[in-house]
């Protein structure tokens, strides 16, 4: 059982949107931090190591860029 997903996006990312649609027709729901208006969450991305996004965040494991097998296999569906 998941208890938190966090996507890390931003306002003109297609992968960001990608993975937030897979998320969303998956049933997972999810945090969203836009690090486009959001300052605290880019600082947040920044401290984890990342500049790009999406950074997608399953039970504290990360996921760089939308990898959908990564993400189904930390859901497990």
């Amino acid at each position: 059982m998941v208890n938190e997903v966090i996507v890390y996006t931003s306002s003109t990312c297609p992968y960001c949107t990608l993975a937030k649609n897979h998320l969303s027709e998956k049933g997972v729901s999810y945090v969203e931090k836009n690090v486009s208006t959001d300052k605290d969450a880019r600082k947040e991305l920044m401290a984890m190591g990342h500049m790009g996004v999406p950074v997608v965040v399953i039970d504290g494991q990360e996921i760089v860029g939308f990898d959908k097998e990564k993400i189904d296999t930390l859901l497990d569906v």
